[in-house]
């Protein structure tokens, strides 16, 4: 793969074999990160997990603290009551059935999270085939089915970010933005793997978390020191 001018020299200002404390690789990454909009610092996860086996999926949320720099545009299906709750907590768009041939036909998707009351599960449930693949079926892991609508989208508003293994046994996960300040990066990072951490499958053998990257939207990976991360 051709990699521009600046992925190239910003190659050449770090160890690309060298597993880095956090701190130092956030400096690195941070610097590293000079396209002209605010990239996002992602971090990417390599896990020991076999996600075939039921007993060794990953999944589940948790709210960073200081957001992702990124303001989210929430869907919520719900009915009667729930339906206003959900639209004085900020919700961007509620509705219930007659949203199915929107998204289903229309191809309309001008929203980043689906929540769904359990009693609307039965109607979500229809969009599986388009919604799945692209990582929006609300899940009750995730915490997006579930009466409590006010919370789920005061949480996701606030910073709520899923995680779960894709098909290589990665989790991919965003931990904030450029312009973010080191401590809030840091902070963000460790209350993300405090709870990668806690996800931990009982049935594992073996190391769970194999590497960890870090990187930002156009820059390079900087690879993590695991055994620091990992507690």
């Amino acid at each position: 793969m051709k990699r521009g001018k600046k992925y190239n020299n910003a190659v050449k200002t770090f160890d690309k074999t060298a597993q880095y404390d956090l701190a130092e690789a956030i400096d690195i990454v941070k610097k590293n990160a000079t396209a002209k909009f605010d990239e996002t610092i992602e971090l990417h996860i390599r896990t020991g997990c076999d996600g075939r086996h039921a007993e060794q999926q990953i999944r589940g949320a948790v709210v960073l603290p200081h957001g992702t720099g990124k303001a989210v545009k929430v869907l919520v299906f719900a009915k009667g009551t729930k339906l206003d709750e959900a639209q004085a907590a900020g919700a961007d768009f509620v509705g219930g059935e007659e949203l199915i041939p929107k998204i289903q036909n229309e191809g309309w998707f001008d929203f980043d999270v689906v929540v769904a009351t359990p009693d609307m599960m039965g109607v979500v449930g229809r969009l599986g085939r388009v919604l799945g693949p692209k990582g929006l079926m609300p899940n009750p892991k995730a915490g997006t089915v579930t009466m409590d609508v006010t919370k789920a989208v005061n949480d996701i508003k606030a910073g709520k970010i899923e995680y779960r293994l894709d098909k290589t046994n990665i989790i991919h996960v965003p931990v904030g933005k450029a312009s973010f300040t080191e401590e809030q990066l840091s902070d963000n990072f460790q209350t993300l793997m405090g709870a990668v951490n806690k996800a931990k499958p009982a049935s594992l053998k073996g190391q769970y978390i194999r590497s960890a990257v870090l990187t930002s939207t156009m820059g390079p990976g900087v690879k993590l020191n695991v055994t620091k991360i990992t507690n």
